[in-house]
């Protein structure tokens, strides 16, 4: 008799099916994986072993053979335990096999019986929903499974809750979704003392989801700025947070099970390798760009990043995907984020200031955003200088207005955005003026004949590119949406061409 348990192999965020085949055979005891399994698959026959004596069942003193089919796929991670074990309680006719027909089953077993979290159940639970069919997984992962909708989910703690389910001394119940607790409050943006022109770019940027590079002095508060953008971003909506939570699954970041609606802020240090930011390892993995999907990714000291890790931003951000190649995978994931970035104007950091700069300036300056390529800067919408805050700016009382006013406003701006995009895109849904390209770009932030006038004259004397054109005219849509004005006119334009720089040094 032959064994059937569905479960998946994952290719990036996508789940891809897999038949456990499970073979009791006459012949001298033994024990067999085969079908491309990785280390911890092939450890899985101890854990399978452990857990079924756990219970009080011993393995048949048979030639045991489990393959994963395809067999020219490969299998990796721990979650085929619990498919492999159903498989044998089906050959051993402990458990009912047409009942099982219905359900595919992801989780890792401890030796004790109990199942433990593995990555990626939202995605199985997905594809088995396209199956027309119920998941098994894991208890504590219960509620992430019943995200995907319409189907029968079976979170047992234990192996034994399993058996006792289907020889019905026992009932399962289905797990309900839970959203995570997000109440945490954010830093707020009333805090920062002076800096009102930065505090006006990072509005702009939030509300059309436009790249920023700061630049400034240490102690400018350059970092304040970006770790107090989360606060003004609304959160994600439905579709968002599914799309994040997919993301999230895959690299194991939800252990508890329940979705989140706040935005990702990914803060990696500047030392961060190539395959951390973008992705890759011996498993592909999602890197610092896809777990920043839909929300934030903030590198400060941006020179100091290594060039190779600079360079392979361009790509990400340019399409909004992350392409892992590799000689036994090749992987895409999502990652349309927002790029924020802060920086030094050299390397003392005091560029301009006769009593603090070193003896270089401004040769240092040159050398040391060298390091910074056109492209990469092309492709960030706004830059901002972050001048020092002086002595008066920080004897002053609190601003009035915090990060909960600036929210609303960005809110309004979005929800504008909202009902312009929608619908448009189609797979690559736009949602923000910072997504909107071509004849889109040319429909909706088209200026009046003043702005084109001015967007014409400046393009030539700053040597625009055509992408550094049309992302002028992104920012300058995004600044009439935050007046809730449906024309571009001259003074928005004016104003997306002051984050424009001739170059960089000051």
């Amino acid at each position: 008799m032959v064994a059937h348990v569905g479960t998946v192999a994952f290719q990036g965020i996508d789940a891809l099916a897999v038949d456990v085949q499970v073979q009791l055979a006459s012949g001298l005891p033994a024990f067999t994986v085969v079908g491309l399994p990785d280390k911890a698959v092939a450890e899985s026959r101890e854990r399978v072993r452990g857990a079924l004596g756990a219970i009080g069942l011993a393995l048949p003193p048979k030639r045991i053979t489990v393959n994963l089919a395809p067999a020219d796929l490969p299998k990796e991670g721990s979650h085929y335990d619990l498919p492999i074990a159903i498989g044998l309680l089906l050959a051993m006719d402990v458990l009912p096999v047409d009942e099982l027909a219905e359900y595919n089953a992801v989780g890792e077993l401890s030796l004790d019986g109990a199942l433990t979290p593995v990555a990626g159940v939202l995605p199985a639970a997905m594809a088995a929903q396209g199956l027309d069919r119920g998941l098994i997984c894991p208890q504590q992962q219960g509620g992430e499974a019943a995200w995907a909708g319409d189907l029968r989910v079976l979170a047992p703690g234990n192996l034994l809750a399993l058996i006792n389910h289907f020889k019905g001394s026992q009932v399962l119940p289905q797990p309900v979704p839970e959203l995570a607790d997000d109440t945490a409050e954010f830093l707020d943006l009333a805090d920062i003392k002076g800096q009102e022109s930065a505090k006006r770019a990072l509005e702009v940027a939030a509300a059309g989801g436009h790249n920023l590079l700061l630049i400034g002095p240490p102690g400018a508060g350059k970092s304040m700025l970006a770790e107090r953008l989360p606060g003004i971003l609304p959160p994600l909506d439905a579709g968002e947070a599914l799309e994040v939570s997919m993301i999230a699954s895959i690299a194991g970041h939800l252990g508890d099970g329940r979705l989140r609606r706040r935005r990702p802020f990914r803060n990696p240090h500047h030392s961060s390798s190539m395959a951390a930011m973008i992705g890759g390892g011996s498993k592909a993995r999602p890197g610092e760009v896809s777990l920043a999907h839909g929300g934030v990714l903030f590198l400060d000291e941006l020179p100091e990043c290594s060039r190779q890790v600079l360079e392979s931003l361009r790509q990400p951000i340019e399409s909004g995907r992350a392409v892992v190649a590799r000689a036994n995978a090749h992987v895409t994931y999502p990652a349309r984020f927002q790029f924020i970035s802060a920086m030094n104007p050299c390397r003392c950091g005091h560029l301009g200031d006769p009593e603090l700069a070193c003896s270089r300036a401004p040769r240092c300056a040159e050398d040391y955003q060298r390091k910074l390529s056109g492209p990469l800067l092309d492709r960030i919408d706004m830059h901002i200088q972050v001048p020092n805050v002086s002595p008066a700016d920080l004897d002053l009382p609190p601003a009035q207005e915090g990060s909960v006013e600036v929210a609303a406003r960005i809110e309004a701006a979005r929800a504008l955005q909202r009902s312009r995009y929608e619908g448009v895109g189609g797979d690559n849904k736009v949602r923000l003026n910072a997504q909107a390209d071509g004849k889109l770009l040319e429909a909706v932030a088209t200026p009046d004949d003043d702005g084109r006038a001015l967007l014409r004259q400046a393009s030539e004397r700053m040597h625009l590119s055509a992408r550094g054109y049309h992302r002028v005219l992104r920012v300058a849509r995004t600044l009439a949406d935050l007046e809730g004005r449906e024309d571009v006119r001259r003074v928005h334009v004016a104003e997306a061409l002051s984050y424009r720089r001739l170059r960089t040094v000051a």
